[in-house]
């Protein structure tokens, strides 16, 4: 079930700031801010937090573990799908304040010291001028604090196929394209797969909804992303947790054939 988050405004007032969605697979929570999705993970060893959105989502997650009955001290790991800077957002914070590993592939490394500079294929610049329906939600993410990502080189670091030794025990699928090191996470005990963004359901880019890989404006190589659709199929998961968008139940076979039938954008 859903359950909004509240945070302080400016003025003081409570708001809405964010969506908990409790058991989005088993044992898996999904906390939604600003268009961006974490994920909170919970075995009888802990918490693995699976992205970390923007550095105003700190607060939030304080109140998130306290829904799930957990504290910070339960939280055992960070897993980045990779290190855009709407995912890497509180990692550092995480590292320093609550001496809590961050875990990545290492072609994620560079992006992770220096969260401004990835590879894509579209200007950025002038993407909300040809895609207006975009600002409104670019804008939500600077407010939650999207320009001021700071960079973490402390990362341990997987490889393909790796299962990771943190809460949920998920096994690392290699997708790279929207990043050259971006992994998904396989929790095959409960047919979930955390797909980061190889495949979305939303773009924020667009504001398109349903299941895609996101625009160029934010891929390094949608020819590459295309085709890393394959190893997201091939785990044959009956849920699929996006990077951004609602869970999709229909099963990753499905929500990749309509990934390839939008193509890249």
């Amino acid at each position: 079930m859903a359950q909004a988050i509240f945070g302080e405004s400016a003025t003081g007032a409570k708001t809405r700031r964010a969506t908990l969605s409790k058991n989005v697979a088993p044992g898996i929570h999904r906390l939604e801010h600003a268009y961006v999705n974490c994920y909170l993970i919970e075995d009888e060893s802990g918490v693995t937090l699976v992205d970390t959105a923007f550095p105003a989502t700190w607060p939030l997650l304080q109140n998130a573990l306290r829904q799930i009955d957990r504290t910070k001290d339960d939280v055992r790991a960070v897993v980045l799908t990779h290190a855009h800077f709407d995912h890497l957002g509180m990692a550092e914070r995480l590292r320093k304040e609550w001496r809590v590993p961050v875990w990545a592939h290492p072609d994620e490394r560079y992006i992770a010291r220096h969260p401004y500079r990835y590879a894509h294929e579209s200007p950025r610049l002038l993407w909300p001028v040809t895609h207006p329906t975009s600002i409104p939600i670019l804008g939500r993410m600077v407010r939650a604090g999207a320009l001021t990502v700071p960079g973490i080189d402390d990362l341990r670091t997987f490889a393909a196929d790796d299962v990771l030794d943190v809460p949920g025990q998920p096994r690392v699928v290699f997708s790279p394209g929207h990043t050259f090191g971006h992994c998904a996470l396989h929790l095959p005990d409960r047919s979930a797969l955390i797909s980061g963004d190889a495949l979305v359901t939303f773009n924020p880019y667009t504001g398109g909804t349903g299941p895609q890989i996101v625009s160029g404006a934010a891929t390094a190589d949608s020819a590459q992303a295309l085709a890393s659709l394959d190893a997201l199929a091939a785990t044959g998961a009956d849920i699929v947790l996006p990077g951004h968008g609602k869970p999709w139940k229909k099963g990753i076979v499905s929500a990749v054939a309509e990934a390839r039938k939008v193509g890249r954008t």
